[in-house]
């Protein structure tokens, strides 16, 4: 199966990246209902405390029988400020940052009303940075069994057992001597460690079809 369905994501982990590179046809949901928790507004960086999880908030009133693509972002709080300081810490002393963080920054200056738009934004932003060029397509309608391999639920942040499809391949990240490395964070920690050589770590995280 060469085909794959993905949820809408927030700076998405690797495991999420591998299929942008690997799959001839990206499917990514709009239809569904909002999944809290996930990784549809929430990505995980590696700070010098450990793995630090980020969370772009939503719209309380929003009813969950609604469809996520007309799921608003809230302005409650300075969340912005804070997602680009923690990755200003998190990252200042990676060995890319400091040439990928014009391209981050506007992101967290501009405002977006809705998730879906601010994501795949980044999505696409960050594709191009990392010099992969999926050829993804919005759902028309929500199927409950799809014929495309279902990964709305399998990539997550709370059951990453879930998806066997992904191998973590190791590579360099700042507080590895302090913490080890740390499998499947947001494709961001990849690109700020490895820059262009980030895109052979997503070509060796899929495991082969028995």
């Amino acid at each position: 199966m060469d085909s794959v369905l993905l949820s809408t994501a927030y700076l998405a982990p690797v495991s999420y990246y591998c299929r942008l590179a690997a799959r001839s046809q990206i499917f990514l949901e709009q239809w569904e209902h909002y999944v809290k928790q996930s990784y549809r507004n929430r990505c995980l960086i590696a700070t010098a405390s450990g793995v630090q999880a980020l969370c772009v908030p939503v719209e309380r009133h929003f009813s969950p029988q609604s469809p996520i693509r007309d799921l608003r972002i809230s302005d409650h709080g300075n969340w912005r400020h804070q997602h680009w300081q923690a990755l200003l810490t998190a990252y200042d002393r990676s060995p890319y940052f400091e040439y990928y963080a014009d391209d981050l920054r506007p992101f967290y200056e501009r405002k977006y009303d809705y998730l879906l738009d601010f994501n795949e934004a980044l999505r696409e932003m960050l594709c191009g940075l990392l010099d992969i060029h999926p050829n993804v397509k919005l759902t028309e309608t929500y199927e409950a069994h799809p014929a495309a391999e279902d990964l709305r639920l399998s990539i997550h942040p709370k059951n990453p057992a879930a998806d066997a499809g992904f191998r973590a391949e190791p590579y360099y990240q700042v507080f590895a001597q302090r913490h080890g490395f740390l499998p499947n964070l947001s494709v961001v920690d990849l690109l700020f460690n490895l820059g262009p050589e980030a895109i052979f770590v997503l070509q060796k995280g899929i495991v082969p079809p028995a």
